[in-house]
C-alpha cells in the first residue's frame, strides 16, 4: 500500500505538470513542469522525501527497461534514418555532451550550496 501511495502522489505530481504545461505558453515539457514542482515541493518540506523515496528509486531502477520500445521504434524506422544517419549521430552526440555538462555544473552547484548551508 505505501508503494501504491508513493506512485499516486509521483502521478498526481505528473498530472499537475500536465496541466502546467497546458496553461503556460512556454516551451516547457510537461514532464519538466513536474520535476520541477517536486523539486520545490521537496526542497520547502511540503513533501518529506520518504513519500516518495522507495516508489522513486524503483523507477530509476527500471529506466532502462523504459528505452526498449524506443529502440525498437528506431530499428523500425531504420529505412527513415539510413539518409540521414550522419545529421542524427552528430546531433545525438553534441545533445548528449551539453546535456552531461550543465548536469554536472548544476550538480556542483547545488552540492556547493548544500556545504555552505551545512557549515552554518
Amino acid at each position: 500500500m505505501k508503494y501504491l501511495r508513493q506512485f499516486l502522489i509521483i502521478l498526481t505530481i505528473s498530472f499537475i505538470g500536465e496541466l502546467l504545461k497546458m496553461f503556460l505558453p512556454l516551451p516547457v515539457p510537461s514532464s519538466i513542469y513536474g520535476m520541477i514542482l517536486l523539486f520545490i515541493l521537496l526542497l520547502t518540506g511540503v513533501l518529506k522525501l520518504e513519500a516518495v523515496k522507495e516508489t522513486g528509486t524503483f523507477l530509476i531502477e527500471i529506466m532502462p527497461v523504459m528505452f526498449i520500445p524506443a529502440g525498437v521504434g528506431l530499428l523500425e524506422s531504420w529505412g527513415v534514418l539510413q539518409p540521414m544517419l550522419v545529421k542524427v549521430a552528430v546531433i545525438t552526440v553534441v545533445t548528449s555532451l551539453t546535456v552531461m555538462i550543465f548536469s554536472g555544473r548544476i550538480t556542483q552547484a547545488v552540492i556547493r550550496i548544500g556545504n555552505k548551508g551545512d557549515k552554518k
